[in-house]
């Protein structure tokens, strides 16, 4: 299972109703942040999770409602006794950025390891999950990122069997161990069948619409994406300061949603042995489009879901996020 927080929706500032925008994630034990503007240590006390579990913090950009918040939570994090070390992701210069804001939380019971980014794409393992990090289109260096938790395929008795595996060995060959035995070598694919589908979740703020955020959205299970302007006259203004309306991020979850649907298609067709089967599967292949959690609004943008008749009518799985919005995303077959 996958927990995913909206900790906060807004751009630029905060507001008495609404911090800035940041994302917390938790899997198998983990917790991950991206972004941390102010007032996102009291986002994460009002949804009532911890900062200290804290593993990973991920910056899009150094822009000050990204980042401004990190002198707090360091602090609190260290205030909570930890002693972990945390690591830190995000663009060049992060070393010094952060190292900037540290003046004002100098000292600290855990080392910070810094992870910068240094491709136009960059994808960082940590086992059971991995953070994808796509370069999109800003007025500064600014990345989106992906969450990706990949699913084995199940265990296969009849392969093992035929093959002779110790049983021994099947626990590990499950979790992924390449074992030598003598001259024999036991591999994973050995005792494993296709892998399932895992879980995904895509962020992307500050941007103008990019070619990268779809490709990086594909197979995505949530998409949560800037729209920072509702007003059908902000157009100009958001090209102007390279970020997306409302109406430009739903476009870009339509085209992600319509390649999901395409590739879900295409595997029932080839999997059913009958027209009832086949048609079953074009229906579940309709339901493979993803949800839009939008977020980064503008301040002006006071009440975001005024606009979202008008969005939905572009990708009807819209919807206009509040601070705190979450979900438990679950594998397939847990949902059965």
């Amino acid at each position: 299972m996958l927990d995913v927080c909206l900790l906060g929706t807004g751009g630029m500032m905060p507001l008495p109703y609404r911090w800035l925008t940041s994302l917390m994630m938790r899997f198998n034990g983990k917790s991950i942040l991206i972004d941390c503007g102010e007032g996102t240590q009291i986002a994460m006390k009002e949804k009532g999770w911890s900062p200290k579990p804290i593993d990973i913090i991920c910056f899009t950009h150094y822009h000050a409602d990204h980042i401004s918040g990190l002198p707090g939570m360091l602090l609190t994090m260290g205030n909570a006794e930890r002693t972990e070390p945390l690591t830190l992701i995000g663009p060049k210069g992060l070393p010094r950025v952060a190292g900037a804001l540290r003046t004002i939380a100098p000292e600290l019971p855990f080392e910070i390891r810094y992870v910068e980014i240094e491709d136009n794409f960059q994808r960082f393992d940590f086992g059971d999950f991995s953070l994808e990090a796509f370069r999109v289109n800003h007025n500064v260096v600014c990345y989106g990122y992906s969450m990706v938790v990949p699913r084995a395929g199940r265990f296969q008795l009849d392969k093992v069997l035929e093959r002779g595996i110790p049983k021994a060995y099947w626990s590990r060959l499950q979790k992924g161990e390449t074992i030598q035995d003598g001259d024999k070598v036991y591999t994973p694919d050995m005792v494993l069948g296709e892998p399932r589908k895992g879980l995904k979740v895509t962020y992307c703020t500050d941007t103008r619409p990019t070619e990268s955020i779809e490709r990086n959205g594909a197979g995505a299970d949530l998409l949560i994406l800037e729209g920072m302007y509702g007003e059908p006259d902000k157009l100009a203004k958001a090209r102007e300061y390279k970020h997306m309306t409302m109406y430009e991020a739903a476009r870009i979850a339509a085209k992600v949603a319509a390649q999901a649907a395409a590739e879900a298609a295409c595997g029932w067709e080839k999997a059913a042995g009958t027209a009832a089967e086949a048609a079953c599967g074009q229906e579940k292949a309709a339901c493979a489009a993803p949800e839009l959690w939008l977020t980064h609004y503008s301040p002006s943008l006071t009440y975001p879901e005024e606009y979202m008749k008008d969005v939905r009518k572009i990708y009807p799985r819209a919807v206009a996020a509040k601070d705190g919005r979450s979900v438990e995303l679950r594998f397939e077959e847990d949902q059965e």
